[in-house]
């Protein structure tokens, strides 16, 4: 298998300035509703919310995390069925029902004595704006609003809950030589 020709090719959308970028980051922070999920929200007649989440999204997680990335959420939202997610993940910090995600993030890179810079997010509305503006690499799903897609450095071709995190992840583990690696060790152990 020649895995380099492969994610070359699976990456080839993706600008050089982008791959440039995302090899200063150490962080990847994730918005939920219409990244990690298409933004759809299914409540039952008890009121119990449900939620449908990629797997490909949540299993490169733990490849993110081995490469010595942190990975986090912060999400507008407060909800169980999220949070449990997030803790399913193993995400290294996740915060539910923040309103001023600048003010958090911000607290949060100050605490972790990082730099916005050093921060890759992912996000697809209004409330991700002032962050995405800031940080080193700003991502956002096909799907999102027009004037999000304007405001950041890559649009991903995949909709949110279909991929997009995925695709970011791939891009962080590309841009920092991880990726072919990655591939090349599991497919021996396959073999």
């Amino acid at each position: 298998m020649e895995t380099e020709k492969i994610i070359e090719q699976y990456l080839q959308h993706v600008p050089v300035e982008v791959l440039d970028k995302a090899k200063g980051i150490k962080v990847i922070i994730t918005d939920i509703d219409g990244v990690l999920t298409d933004g759809g929200i299914i409540y039952d007649n008890a009121g119990m919310e449900f939620k449908k989440y990629n797997v490909k999204d949540g299993l490169i997680v733990q490849h993110l995390k081995k490469a010595g990335f942190l990975v986090g959420a912060i999400t507008g939202r407060a909800s169980q069925v999220v949070e449990y997610r997030c803790e399913e993940l193993r995400f290294d910090f996740h915060y539910h029902g923040v309103k001023d995600k600048l003010k958090k993030l911000t607290e949060l890179m100050e605490t972790m004595e990082l730099s916005l810079e050093e921060v890759a997010y992912i996000g697809d509305d209004l409330i991700d704006l002032p962050v995405l503006t800031r940080v080193g690499l700003s991502i956002a799903p096909a799907d999102a609003l027009p004037y999000v897609r304007a405001a950041v450095h890559y649009v991903s071709p995949y909709d949110g809950g279909k991929g997009v995190f995925r695709e970011a992840a791939d891009l962080l583990l590309h841009a920092k030589g991880q990726l072919v690696p990655l591939v090349d060790n599991l497919v021996k152990k396959e073999a």
